[in-house]
């Protein structure tokens, strides 16, 4: 079998750089990396990987090969797979298929090419992994253990196979975990995010109408964001209480319908399809920004902003221009894809040090458990309430301990008020 594909393999020098940067920030992540070498959970295992291919992933890389595994990864998006740190992976002997710019077909190719390794455990980032072995490789389905996922997308395709049946082994949501969402998807994607609008822009957010698609725990840091930067934040949603949630933050909430005319910048971070289409992109004003957080490039209409169109150009790296039938123009972000990974680094070493920190755990949970039946599982209370214990002892920050009479009084209900 082929041992890798990446773009370059003479960029591997400054993806060791990269790489080692990365791990400078990931306390937590190295302590994990420093048990895992003495005790080899997954000696004689192969750990099949489909993540965003960067200096971060590479530590996540580096910790589970400690620990015993064969890892083979591939990237879990066309656009966010950093070329030298896929270089670096290869040169350190990892099975690697990624190279930013892929087509769907080579991108589907890749995820092949590790299964084709038979793993026992699947590391997923948006289901795609596991999608493809339900499918097209259901042969490989009686060697999985289980495995896990990384993003709120791919939770919520895994929830529909297990609602409907389909699922076939374990899934452990680790962006469910508390030490993942309430940090990697609000201040990870919030900062991430910007970091890429602002990238590929270099536009001023003060002063400019921000419209947020969603007020889900990504949009949150999006908005908080923008917010501190100086821009006026409009959030549409769906969901009632998450609305209402925004409104009592102090955020206009409209229908997208009434803040496609005043927008100045769209970003949508909903998970769904479709969501900014043919009737908003008629009613925004000339300049307006379109850019997409969410895992897929399918939250902006692309097939509407192309039938719109009369003309198309690239005005600078991840920065496309739709110029319309009548006259407007609309710029689109890094093709519609993430464009926090896709414009920019991803989010930042330090909180990705507590995801991936939930992935490698959560992995040796399951060879730790064994056969597990076929549902999605929530991170183990324990090993998230010990990471957040981990990353405050790396940041050098002590709190309280109950003491026993405080928790007599919350274990019991006779001493009731006094």
């Amino acid at each position: 079998m082929e041992q890798f594909q990446v773009k370059d393999k003479a960029l591997a020098p400054q993806g060791h750089l990269q790489i080692e940067w990365a791990a400078a920030h990931m306390p937590v992540l190295n302590q994990i990396k420093n048990r895992f070498t003495k005790e080899k959970p997954f000696k004689g295992l192969t750990l099949g990987a489909c993540l965003h291919v960067t200096k971060e992933t590479a530590v996540l890389v580096e910790t589970l090969i400690a620990g015993g595994a064969k890892v083979v990864l591939c990237g879990s998006n066309p656009l966010s797979t950093q070329d030298d740190v896929a270089a670096a992976l290869a040169d350190e002997g990892v099975n690697v298929f990624a190279w930013r710019g892929q087509s769907t077909e080579d991108y589907y190719k890749c995820i092949d090419k590790v299964l084709d390794f038979k793993p026992a455990i699947t590391l997923d980032d948006g289901a795609d992994l596991v999608g493809t072995i339900h499918s097209k490789r259901k042969e490989l389905l009686k060697n999985v253990t289980g495995g896990t996922e990384e993003t709120t997308t791919g939770v919520v395709r895994l929830r529909a196979m297990e609602q409907d049946g389909s699922l076939k082994y374990a899934i452990i949501a680790v962006n469910d975990a508390y030490t993942k969402y309430l940090f990697d998807n609000r201040y990870g994607t919030g900062q991430s995010t910007i970091d890429g609008l602002l990238r590929a822009t270099n536009t001023l957010l003060a002063g400019k109408t921000f419209v947020v698609c969603g007020y889900g725990w990504c949009s949150r840091g999006i908005a908080m964001r923008a917010q501190g930067l100086g821009a006026n934040v409009i959030v549409t949603e769906v969901q009632p209480t998450r609305a209402l949630e925004a409104a009592m933050n102090g955020l206009r909430v409209m229908t997208l319908s009434e803040a496609a005319p005043i927008g100045d910048i769209f970003l949508t971070a909903t998970g769904d399809i479709n969501v900014i289409r043919k009737e908003h992109m008629e009613k925004m004003k000339d300049g307006a920004i379109m850019a997409n957080s969410g895992h897929f490039n399918v939250e902006i209409s692309l097939k509407n902003l192309e039938t719109l169109s009369k003309a198309k150009r690239t005005i600078r790296p991840n920065l496309e221009e739709y110029t319309l039938k009548d006259g407007r123009k609309l710029f689109l972000l890094a093709e519609g894809r993430l464009v926090n990974l896709s414009a920019a680094e991803g989010h930042p070493a330090e909180v990705m040090d507590m995801s991936f920190a939930n992935q490698a755990l959560c992995a040796e949970s399951i060879v730790k458990a064994g056969k597990m039946k076929p549902k999605v599982y929530p991170v183990p209370k324990e090993i998230d309430e010990g990471i957040a214990e981990l990353k405050l002892k790396a940041m050098g920050i002590t709190i309280d301990k109950l003491t026993p009479e405080q928790q007599k009084y919350l274990a019991t209900w006779e001493m009731g008020t006094t």
